[in-house]
């Protein structure tokens, strides 16, 4: 089970800028929103809803505040339990990342890590990271590690305003992109393919969508998890509306469902 919701995760993390304006514009001024979305499992006639996911952004006098929540549904839970959280804080221009945090309850794991920026050297993103992992309750690992980049970095929660900078109007089938991104546990390289436009299809609806894929490797080149496909609505609002990934059996789904009304929050 953690496999077929693992991916919501990314999608999200990755494609989620539902929150920006024009990819080409200056990201100023955003708005409050949450955004929800569902995670189908499919396999033959089998199409079953696994999880559901949620993310929010906030602004907050230091800048920027944003929360991905996921979980498993209760049928699910039976399998592979599973109750995410990941919180980061931003810089208020550019959206620098300055804090990573990720709180996961997996099966009869528990893990936590967090990834603090440190930004005193020219030319070089450095973070000091920290990763716990328990198991039935029993400390398992514990480790910290200093880990540096070129130019820029990100993490699993902020690196969906890199993706909101890549101006998907202006690119060609083929072009890409990388960047490095950081976790508690290693540091990778995420690259992500330009398709092109392409129409999806989402609760009844039809809609023209930037087609595009990621795809993690660590040092070496070395694939470190399975490529997926993900489609990004071309509107002022892009938003990501579909997830598609692979599984050892059957694919994972993810689909945007609408946003919280701010009224409520």
């Amino acid at each position: 089970m953690r496999k077929v919701l693992f991916p919501v995760l990314l999608f999200l993390m990755l494609a989620a800028h539902a929150v920006a304006a024009a990819a080409d514009s200056v990201a100023v001024n955003i708005p409050d929103e949450t955004l929800n979305y569902k995670v189908m499992f499919k396999w033959g006639f089998i199409n079953k809803k696994a999880g559901s996911a949620k993310l929010s952004l906030r602004r907050t006098p230091q800048g920027y505040t944003s929360q991905l929540t996921a979980a498993s549904e209760p049928w699910a839970d039976r399998i592979y339990r599973l109750r995410d959280t990941l919180n980061g804080r931003m810089e208020p221009d550019g959206f620098r990342p300055l804090f990573y945090e990720k709180i996961a309850h997996e099966g009869a794991e528990h893990k936590h890590d967090v990834v603090t920026y440190d930004y005193t050297h020219p030319g070089v993103v450095a973070a000091d990271c920290s990763r716990k992992v328990f198991n039935k309750g029993v400390l398992k690992i514990d480790e910290r590690r200093r880990m540096e980049a070129e130019d820029r970095a990100v993490d699993m929660l902020t690196s969906f305003y890199f993706m909101r900078s890549l101006p998907f109007q202006d690119m060609l089938p083929g072009e890409s992109t990388s960047v490095a991104i950081f976790s508690g546990k290693q540091k990778e390289t995420l690259t992500i393919d330009y398709v092109g436009i392409e129409n999806v299809e989402v609760d009844g609806g039809t809609y023209p969508a930037y087609h595009v894929t990621f795809l993690f490797t660590t040092k070496g080149g070395r694939q470190s998890s399975d490529s997926m496909d993900a489609w990004i609505a071309t509107g002022p609002g892009r938003i990501p509306l579909k997830l598609e990934g692979k599984l050892p059996v059957g694919k994972v789904r993810c689909y945007f469902t609408g946003k919280d009304d701010a009224s409520s929050e």
